[in-house]
């Protein structure tokens, strides 16, 4: 059975996961075919990058698997998935399936639930206001006031989620990649203000000379051009330009062979393009700059041959394209270092969010220091009543042993008594003769 790697990156999910069945012949009679619960297989699909995106990978496969809902997936149009109408088939799906997919969304509730008692400890803990809305967030994928079985609800809230964020990664990954450049050009800047005037001019110098051997490189063909192309076609796959043709190249590319170019081989294009202007070896040449290059190419031919914008481009998308003017282009396309990916506004702006950021850090420290000196002082006045408790004991157990003593030391010598007196005389005191009347 052939999967493509578009079930994991791209857009439309389930959608995508239709269009690869298309290519697979399915032949079932479900009046004799019936799941067993040893082909439920860990998912092994590539990651999406979402935050929930083992449950959903898992979801898609179990679902695959049941034959009633695999074939109403095969007969589905993209509206009917957007709609929510595939959703409906759940009702219908096997009930060893049903009961993998309630005990997926259980788990999945209980990761969710850890995960938002971490991010509220730790929001809190840092003094910072809890964000509850944005919290509450991280259960659109799931209808979570029903947090033990699966239903139909949950079903359609995935696949409403999964379309939305993964249209949005593509712009997160941009905007992720804005950072990095900022925070390499502040770090640098940084750097010069601590360097003397002749180190620095040095530094500078060197900079602008690294900027230039960067620049210079040969021609970047227009990614999804002719001659773009051709020259994959030559290089990468041996073939003589001059018998270029598109339908053998996009058959020859279409690495899983499903009828379609997803994302990933979209990419893989791209390669001898890249190459020319970066190499892992050279100073000059950044890694991250390439892969961002490498997304602004692919996100431009699906905007120019993905026509029905279900982020694959298909056989026949492929070969209009072909046939329209864009596919001649000769100019050369515009890489990074010719298309500024921030203003000098936008870093100072981002120069302002690192210092009050940096400033709240120093000022919780400083409160952290202050309670850790005060935590001290308060250790140390325990010390202190310990050792003053601990004085109080020993002397009342020495008392205490005194007073023994004395009463033992009693017990030993009986008491003198007085005549006439039934009292005993204390200790050390001696009965003298009383001289009696009339007796000499």
């Amino acid at each position: 059975m052939v999967r493509g790697k578009a079930l994991a990156r791209c857009g439309l999910v389930l959608l995508s996961l239709w269009l690869c069945i298309q290519s697979v012949p399915i032949n079932v009679d479900k009046t004799k075919e019936k799941p067993h619960e040893e082909e439920l297989e860990p998912p092994q699909s590539a990651e999406t990058g979402l935050h929930y995106d083992r449950y959903l990978r898992e979801v898609i496969e179990y679902l695959e698997k049941d034959p009633h809902f695999r074939e109403k997936l095969k007969n589905a149009n993209m509206d009917d998935i957007k709609q929510g109408k595939l959703s409906k088939e759940l009702d219908f799906v096997h009930h060893n399936f049903r009961t993998k997919l309630d005990e997926l969304k259980r788990e999945e509730m209980n990761r969710l639930r850890m995960l938002i008692k971490a991010k509220h400890d730790l929001q809190g803990g840092n003094g910072r206001t809890v964000d509850h809305q944005a919290l509450l967030r991280q259960f659109e994928h799931l209808n979570h006031m029903n947090p033990d079985t699966f239903e139909v609800e949950d079903l359609d809230r995935l696949i409403k989620s999964a379309t939305k964020d993964l249209e949005n990664f593509d712009k997160d990954r941009h905007d992720e990649f804005k950072r990095y450049e900022m925070m390499k050009e502040h770090e640098r800047r940084e750097r010069l203000k601590n360097m003397n005037e002749e180190d620095r001019k040095k530094e500078e110098q060197h900079y602008e000379e690294m900027k230039k051997k960067h620049a210079e490189h040969p021609k970047v063909n227009h990614p999804g051009s002719e001659d773009q192309l051709k020259e994959v076609w030559q290089e990468a796959d041996g073939l003589d330009p001059e018998d270029f043709d598109p339908k053998t190249f996009f058959k020859m590319h279409d690495s899983n062979g499903d009828g379609f170019f997803d994302e990933t081989e979209l990419e893989a294009l791209f390669t001898k393009e890249l190459e020319k202007v970066y190499n892992p070896e050279n100073e000059e040449d950044d890694m991250v700059e390439m892969e961002e290059e490498r997304l602004r190419m692919r996100e431009h031919v699906m905007n120019e041959v993905d026509t029905n914008k279900d982020r694959l481009v298909s056989l026949s998308e492929f070969m209009a394209a072909t046939k329209k003017e864009e596919f001649l282009e000769k100019d050369e396309w515009e890489t990074l270092d010719q298309n500024p990916i921030y203003t000098e506004e936008e870093l100072r702006e981002y120069e302002r969010q690192l210092a009050n950021e940096e400033s709240d850090i120093n000022k919780k420290s400083a409160e952290l220091q202050k309670q850790r000196e005060e935590l001290e002082r308060k250790q140390e006045e325990l010390n202190a009543q310990r050792v003053g408790l601990q004085q109080a004991v020993e002397e009342m157990e020495r008392l205490k042993a005194q007073s023994a003593k004395v009463e033992v030391r009693g017990e030993g010598e009986p008491a003198p008594v007085v005549p006439g007196n039934n009292q005993p005389l204390p200790p050390g005191h001696q009965q003298q003769d009383v001289p009696v009347p009339g007796h000499s």
